[in-house]
């Protein structure tokens, strides 16, 4: 559970499509980092925008996850200063499982993406 971060950390949360942070860990973003409503995916207050529900809040498609992905590393490579403190994207509400989700992290993480502990 992240409760605090340092200047240079990114708190990395679930998201939906519509960028609206009312429950979890992206209502933490949006009360305790700053996150803004209806960014759905990027940079937003002192957190990533990740999103894993589409507009209707169903939840995506792994393959559609493995794509976030690849955009979340892309901003940790753009803002390499930056730490990215990645939450447990696949809990509660997309209710994927841990193995699901860590089908869909790309081979070559970089090294300013701290995944979360597996199980």
């Amino acid at each position: 559970m992240i409760t605090e971060l340092k200047e240079n950390q990114i708190f990395v949360f679930g998201s939906n499509a519509n960028g609206s942070h009312w429950w979890w860990a992206a209502y933490q973003a949006k009360k305790q980092f700053g996150a803004v409503d209806w960014v759905a995916e990027w940079l937003t207050g002192q957190c990533y925008a990740f999103p894993t529900l589409d507009e209707m809040y169903d939840k995506y498609s792994l393959e559609d996850i493995k794509k976030h992905f690849f955009m979340l590393f892309e901003c940790a490579v753009e803002n390499r200063d930056k730490e990215f403190l990645v939450t447990k994207l696949w809990c509660w509400i997309a209710g994927y499982t841990e193995e699901e989700i860590i089908s869909c992290i790309p081979e070559k993480v970089p090294i300013n993406i701290i995944l979360p502990e597996w199980r």
